[in-house]
């Protein structure tokens, strides 16, 4: 039996991931079997520039920690060599990041994850990447929204210059 020392460490690790992942807007677990050190080194760098934490934490911690904040869902996934991703602001950095090395390196995968406080399979992780990003999004956002306007303008001076111009009163 472990000793007291121990446990309270044991749930003090607990308590922190719980507070990360219910402070979080994303996550992802992987299986991080079979990547070379110098793959993981980059993808732990493209992490962290994206702003995102990755960490190797014990499958029993994290899925106590899963408990606590509703995640129980999770759990299944918890096998293996599995990494989780989490990221406070941006909900898709980490299933773009780790989805280019899923594709790159065969025993990398995507086990499952997590958006808006729901439990998600790989598969809608994959779909979330492939998401293109925030600024492009809003310029064909603003694009739309400006095709009508230009094309009212072109029929409204299309008629005017076949009405012969601006009228004398306007």
């Amino acid at each position: 039996m472990p000793s007291k020392v121990i446990l309270e460490k044991k749930q003090a690790e607990v308590e922190a991931l719980a507070e990360k992942l219910q402070n979080s807007v994303s996550g992802v677990l992987v299986q991080y079997q079979g990547i070379t050190v110098e793959d993981d080194t980059k993808m732990r760098a493209a992490l962290r520039q994206a702003g995102v934490e990755y960490a190797v934490i014990k499958n029993s911690i994290t899925g106590r920690a899963c408990d606590k904040v509703g995640y129980s869902d999770m759990k299944a996934h918890l096998e293996g060599m599995t990494a989780i991703a989490i990221s406070k602001e941006d909900p898709i950095a980490p299933a773009k990041i780790l989805k280019e090395y899923d594709d790159k390196v065969e025993t990398f995968q995507i086990k499952a994850g997590y958006i808006d406080g729901k439990v998600v399979d790989a598969d809608v992780v994959k779909q979330l990447a492939s998401i293109p990003p925030k600024e492009v999004l809003l310029g064909k956002l603003l694009g739309s929204l400006k095709s009508p306007l230009c094309k009212l303008c072109a029929v409204l001076n299309a008629k005017v210059e076949k009405d012969g111009g601006v009228p004398a009163e306007a």
